[in-house]
């Protein structure tokens, strides 16, 4: 499933993992480079209409974090093995929890429900992948979102101007009223409140649901619930439709249709021979999916409805969409996966999937750009090279695989 540009967007920067450690106020002068650049920020904040009053209050003084800027190199979801994502959010602990919110916030949900048409199951899942149920913003692993967007725009040069959007955003929330710099606390990325909203998407899709007239996603749970399914409504969520299933495969199996791109009615795949791990297949002849094996064919597999394409747009991460599907299920009461994950393979790291992305490239197989990141464009390009070797077309990369391609690669003696 190929993300929008949108979706890319926000999921550079949305909460990876559990929120880092609170960061104190960097106390050493900032440098030229960094003043020079807050100037640009100022000047960049005012064109798009935040006064310059705002612009100097919330930028004076700050000085960069440099915790920050290392951080876009690590987030979890994107380096930890999919298996030691999920269970690290999908916890008893954390499911026992969300299940006492879904009763403690019963009639706030039921409301949201009928405002956006998004189960409550699913919400509380963000908010406990999020937040821990906001847990994790009372104390440790918070920090000013300003100085963090701020040295982001200036120091990371990947992505400076998704940054400087990020920190004009703040700067509107700021100026209209809705936080400031004090509540305005966040995680390394600027995600803020009970379920990490990033700025940018706070000023499309935040909403005042407790009718207090602010909209408070920081201190407020129908805030911030409902700003959630105000996001995922807007993205396209299908009322009354879940996010998929686990399911079983026949013996056999043709794994060149799990390209996770293609979605077929449930009765194809039905008569292909997949079976539903638990429960059945949803009823309704127009209801379609797409299969997906995270870790090919040794791992589970999923069939995912166009639902779980929203949940990407929240974060565009595999690991994560899954970890809060998962724990929307554990909570209504579902229990967990039936096929374990080869947790005894290795997974490759960022620099092995870059390099894994590379050498397929050079050998005819298009991968969409060396990013080290295994999306739905290297997985088809792993499975072409699969198939041409004779090898279970399954586009599982690990470590196998890449000593397999770096063979191919190799030059002739």
């Amino acid at each position: 499933m190929q993300p929008s540009a949108k979706a890319l967007l926000l999921a550079a920067a949305i909460l990876a993992g559990p929120i880092p450690a609170r960061a104190e106020a960097p106390t050493d002068p900032a440098p030229p480079d960094f003043v020079r650049c807050l100037g640009e920020l100022k000047t960049l904040a005012e064109e798009r209409g935040v006064s310059r009053t705002v612009a100097e209050t919330a930028l004076s003084g700050v000085a960069p974090d440099p915790s920050v800027v290392p951080a876009t190199q690590s987030q979890a979801e994107f380096v930890k093995p999919v298996w030691e994502y999920i269970e690290a959010s999908v916890t008893p602990e954390r499911i026992a929890t969300g299940q006492a919110k879904l009763a403690q916030w019963s009639e706030v949900l039921g409301r949201i429900e009928a405002a956006y048409g998004v189960d409550r199951h699913i919400l509380v899942a963000f908010w406990g992948v999020e937040s821990n149920y906001g847990a994790a913003l009372e104390g440790a692993g918070i920090r000013p979102v300003v100085p963090a967007l701020a040295t982001l725009a200036c120091g990371d040069p990947a992505r400076p101007g998704l940054w400087r959007d990020e920190l004009v955003a703040a700067l509107k929330i700021l100026a209209d009223g809705d936080a400031d710099a004090e509540r305005m606390r966040g995680s390394w990325a600027g995600a803020m409140g009970h379920t990490q909203f990033m700025p940018t998407a706070f000023l499309r899709h935040a909403v005042d649901f407790d009718g207090d007239g602010r909209r408070d996603i920081w201190h407020s749970v129908p805030d911030a619930l409902a700003s959630t399914a105000n996001f995922l409504k807007q993205s396209g969520w299908r009322a009354g439709e879940g996010w998929g299933l686990e399911v079983l495969l026949p013996d056999g199996f043709d794994y060149r249709v799990a390209d996770e791109t293609t979605e077929r009615p449930f009765a194809e795949w039905q008569r292909l021979g997949l079976k539903p791990a638990n429960g059945a297949f949803p009823d309704g002849a127009e209801r379609r999916a797409a299969l997906l094996l995270p870790t090919g064919a040794k791992g589970p597999a999923f069939l995912l409805e166009p639902n779980f394409r929203v949940i990407l747009r929240y974060n565009t991460a595999l690991a994560y969409a899954l970890t809060v599907a998962h724990l929307s299920d554990r909570l209504r009461g579902a229990p967990g996966f039936t096929r374990d994950w080869p947790r005894t393979d290795r997974m490759l790291t960022t620099e092995e999937r870059t390099d894994l992305q590379t050498r397929l490239a050079a050998l005819g197989h298009p991968v969409g750009g060396a990013d080290g990141k295994i999306g739905p464009k290297t997985r088809a390009a792993i499975r072409a090279f699969q198939e041409a070797k004779g090898l279970v077309p399954d586009g599982y990369a690990d470590a196998a695989l890449l000593d397999r391609v770096r063979a191919a690669n190799a030059p002739a003696p």
